[in-house]
């Protein structure tokens, strides 16, 4: 829109403005202050729009400097790429809390669409693994038992908390869930 947002850190700063009572609109009065926890999006693997991991860093600085309260990762299958990820966040002085983002593999087609799509890497492992089952129940159970794998990893790496993007697996989420508690 023309008057909008063109970066996501502009609809940050109008959120902690809100936080603050500064309004957009001026003729607002005593609109009171608001309570938003603020979280911003991280890349493991870096934002398909920038050009290298520094700049993709500098911005998030940026956002976390600006307000955000934690940094919610893009999906991810390697979770070497997120241990080297909140290095080197921590390396730049970002502080704030990183929450990994995972999700199942459950069919043979993710290893094209999610790759293209999400711009993500798929580690060999997995791929090989998947590629070999014959059907859509075998690359689920392949799927879950990575993902029951990589969050037990992540829970000992010490993260605040997982996120799973379920998109139509609740019941694989439900089962990675229960082995991993």
């Amino acid at each position: 829109e023309a008057d909008g947002h063109k970066y996501a850190i502009d609809l940050q700063k109008q959120v902690v403005n809100l936080n603050s009572g500064i309004y957009l609109d001026e003729d607002i009065q005593n609109g009171g202050k608001t309570n938003f926890c603020i979280g911003t999006a991280g890349y493991p693997e870096k934002h398909f729009e920038a050009p290298n991991l520094e700049i993709d860093l500098q911005r998030l600085k940026e956002k976390v400097d600006a307000g955000a309260d934690y940094i919610m990762t893009q999906m991810f299958f390697d979770n070497q790429k997120f241990y080297d990820y909140v290095k080197a966040c921590r390396d730049m002085g970002i502080t704030v809390p990183i929450i990994p983002g995972l999700k199942p593999i459950t069919n043979k087609k993710q290893l094209s669409v999610l790759p293209r799509i999400f711009h993500v890497d798929i580690p060999t492992d997995l791929s090989n693994a998947i590629s070999k089952c014959k059907t859509d129940a075998d690359c689920e159970q392949v799927g879950t038992e990575w993902l029951i794998q990589q969050s037990k990893e992540l829970k000992a790496f010490g993260v605040p908390v997982l996120h799973y993007y379920t998109l139509g697996k609740p019941k694989v989420i439900w089962n990675v869930v229960k082995e991993i508690v």
